[in-house]
């Protein structure tokens, strides 16, 4: 229900679709000749359109996120497990042409390629099924086995975990799969600006997982004012951001996880 609902309300809420059903209610109120709710309406909607396409807001949004948690420095020597979370996939495209299209969060698994060589020891855990509502896909941890093994990792190292939907059932079922020992070093790989809930629910878990982020976003030289980047791409900043803000939050009120910003401990 949770998975169903948080789907729903973010159709309705992100940027894009926000700015349209505020342009639509403008146009019912003008037919029905409220004429202020009408210029409110069409006001907001010119307001969020102009707000996520042609400013830095998205990426002063984003910077909080990415910049919470980085990859220990130096690296560690030894890694027992490396888990690499869904979302970098075009699920769709690749159920019906078998493939393994990426998506802009696709550097997590190039990412997870590289430290699969680093560390050859390693077991690679995919944790991802599809987690869409409104269109049929294959599963990311269906479809990461191929791309990683045609990058070099062989097969018997990797693991599947393709029932989750969600970040905190990438934990849960993730943990039950990896059964980590005390005194073992795993690695998470997600989005930076995901790593700070990802975090936050797998030590609620109970699995100590090394934050390990990639597929940054933003510069972080970004500064307030007019967007240097191109506006479909602002527009994707702002929508990712608001996502994971609102996520956060959610996730915190709903008891998946015990905070909202993490610190920066790796355990």
């Amino acid at each position: 229900m949770f998975h169903f609902a948080s789907a729903i309300f973010w159709t309705l809420a992100q940027p894009v679709n926000l700015a349209a059903l505020l342009i639509a209610s403008s146009v019912a109120a003008g037919f029905l000749q409220w004429r202020k709710t009408a210029l409110a309406s069409g006001c907001l909607s010119v307001l969020v359109l102009f707000l996520s396409g042609w400013t830095t807001l998205g990426a002063l949004l984003l910077h909080p996120l990415e910049e919470r948690l980085q990859g220990p420095v130096p690296p560690p020597e030894r890694v027992d497990g490396i888990v690499v979370l869904g979302g970098g996939f075009e699920g769709a495209i690749n159920l019906a042409r078998g493939g393994y299209e990426l998506n802009a969060s696709g550097d997590r698994f190039v990412e997870t390629a590289i430290l699969a060589r680093r560390y050859p020891q390693a077991r690679v855990l995919v944790s991802g099924g599809s987690g869409s509502v409104f269109l049929d896909g294959e599963g990311d941890a269906d479809t990461a086995p191929r791309l990683l093994e045609a990058l070099g990792v062989a097969p018997e190292r990797i693991q599947i975990e393709n029932r989750s939907r969600d970040t905190f059932e990438n934990a849960r079922f993730s943990l039950a799969i990896a059964r980590p020992q005390p005194g073992e070093t795993w690695l998470l790989v997600t989005s930076a600006f995901h790593m700070p809930r990802a975090i936050c629910v797998f030590r609620k878990a109970g699995f100590p997982v090394v934050a390990w982020p990639t597929d940054y976003k933003t510069s972080g030289r970004e500064r307030a004012g007019l967007a240097e980047d191109n506006t479909l791409d602002s527009i994707r900043n702002v929508t990712v951001a608001m996502r994971e803000w609102l996520a956060l939050a959610a996730y915190r009120v709903s008891g998946r996880s015990d905070c909202i910003l993490p610190s920066s401990r790796t355990g």
